[in-house]
């Protein structure tokens, strides 16, 4: 079997709200992620149900120290290098950048930051991606205008764009303009810094919201090519293939239309307008979006470059109400694949359903694609000699690699890259937890905020130095 294309981007993925920690340090502003806790009241305040807009002594915030990447970035970008890394995709916090969202100049010190985080890449010959808004909406934009509800937001994010794009326009080429769009849908808070009222049309604001960042999204993306033509800009989806639960053929239509739900966005950013199915499922659901002059041209001439997606499992759906009353609670709503394993948290796991998943996607768009985040999260213990055997997770992405070379070799999809979330141990953003640990570098802290913080190579870390350094043919 050949072996992915020269030049092909492997790597690993972090966010800036999961690792860099320092959350107030060098000016940085309170962003939507610094107020969501860890523990019971962690989902309502990410569904925007429960208002929580300080933070206060009754909750651990687990962002606020993370694992101290701020602090640590050059130690950990030195354990990249010495796996081989290509690429290192990364977001930049936006209220390192703009405090308050809203704030006449940028913050010369975050800029800075940044620079040197590129700067420390480059040395190792790691090509940045970055995501421009991964989970990250600044708190000040929240409380005074109600995020991205309002259609302000998408100036001040065009503004903040603005100033990266010129900032760093010789150190990155790769940028994401919004992380896991489709998430607003299932996690409006994280997604959009979005809070509900009693008796709002939630359904309606979610989907105005998400008009919002997809003019944005073309915005910037005009703005990139102009800055710098060599610029590549990507959307990123939250992928995976939903599965009907029978061959029935309700059950079959019911997996379209799940499918579509996340599809919508990169429909939009792809190929530049609306889908005829989504403008009937707003007649349906009784919702007007909010098109002002000029934004149709704006989506249709300002399409992505290549369409970025994170892969963790396939999902499961029936039509019987009944049915899939038992998915209720999942951010992804699924029900249990009897042909599959799971993981410890119960995500399934289906190397097949990449390869599906890869193929649905270069069907639908012929462009480029780039899987930006996949891993397995699990309980990582050290034995007696503290090695680390991660050999689960080997297992893993050895299996969902050997998937991707399928797509790429036997299928012709064309893809530019792979890089594994959670390169090094990080805050989980569903649950806050360290102990669901996604890492090929093991970093000493538990749930509670305790631990050295100290670094150590876990055995898939030798592993994946291998797959890099023979480009795929050494699983």
């Amino acid at each position: 079997m050949s072996s992915f294309p020269n030049g092909f981007l492997w790597g690993g993925a972090v966010a800036a709200n999961q690792c860099e920690g320092g959350y107030l340090e060098g000016n940085k502003g309170l962003a939507t992620i610094d107020v969501v806790p860890i523990g019971k009241d962690r989902f309502p305040v990410m569904l925007g149900k429960m208002k929580m807009f300080e933070c206060d002594n009754e909750h651990y915030y687990p962002s606020h120290e993370a694992i101290d990447f701020y602090y640590n970035y050059k130690e950990d970008i030195a354990l990249l290098a010495e796996m081989g890394f290509k690429t290192f995709r990364l977001s930049i916090a936006w209220t390192r950048i703009f405090p308050n969202g809203d704030d006449a100049s940028p913050n010369e010190e975050g800029l800075k930051f940044y620079d040197n985080v590129f700067d420390e890449c480059k040395r190792y010959g790691i090509e940045p991606l970055v995501t421009i808004a991964h989970f990250d909406v600044p708190m000040n934009l929240v409380k005074t205008i109600g995020g991205w509800k309002n259609r302000k937001m998408v100036d001040y994010y065009i503004k903040y764009c603005k100033v990266i794009f010129n900032r760093y326009r010789e150190k990155v080429r790769y940028w994401l303009t919004f992380n896991e769009i489709n998430m607003l849908i299932h996690l409006p808070f994280v997604g959009a810094g979005l809070v509900f009222e009693e008796g709002e049309d939630e359904q309606a604001i979610k989907y105005q919201a998400a008009h919002h960042q997809l003019v944005a999204s073309a915005k910037a993306t005009k703005i990139a090519h102009e800055i710098n033509p060599d610029f590549k800009i990507g959307c990123m989806l939250a992928a995976g293939n939903t599965y009907a639960n029978t061959c029935a053929p309700q059950d079959v239509w019911k997996s379209m239309e799940k499918d579509r739900e996340n599809y919508l966005f990169i429909d939009v950013q792809s190929r530049g307008e609306y889908p005829n199915y989504a403008k009937k499922m707003f007649e349906r659901m009784n919702i007007e979006i909010r098109v002002e002059y000029g934004d149709e041209e704006i989506l249709k001439e300002n399409t992505v470059d290549f369409i970025s997606f994170s892969y963790y499992s396939s999902r499961l759906t029936s039509a019987d109400p009944e049915i899939n009353a038992e998915t209720a609670g999942n951010v992804f709503a699924t029900l249990k694949n009897p042909y599959l394993n799971a993981s410890e948290w119960g995500w399934q796991i289906d190397p097949l359903g990449l390869r599906i998943t890869l193929n649905s996607l270069y069907d639908r768009y012929q462009k480029p694609l780039f899987i930006v985040e996949n891993g397995l999260g699990a309980v990582d213990s050290a034995d007696e000699n503290g090695n680390i055997a991660d050999d689960y997770r080997i297992e893993y992405l050895r299996d969902h690699i050997k998937a991707m070379k399928d797509a790429v070799n036997e299928d012709g999809v064309e893809l530019i890259g792979y890089t594994t979330w959670g390169c090094i141990d990080l805050v989980a953003a569903s649950t806050g937890q360290m102990k669901k640990r996604y890492g090929f570098i093991y970093v000493d802290k538990d749930d509670d905020g305790n631990g050295t913080l100290e670094r150590r190579r876990k055995k898939s870390f030798y592993w994946y130095k291998e797959v890099i350094s023979s480009n795929g043919e050494k699983l």
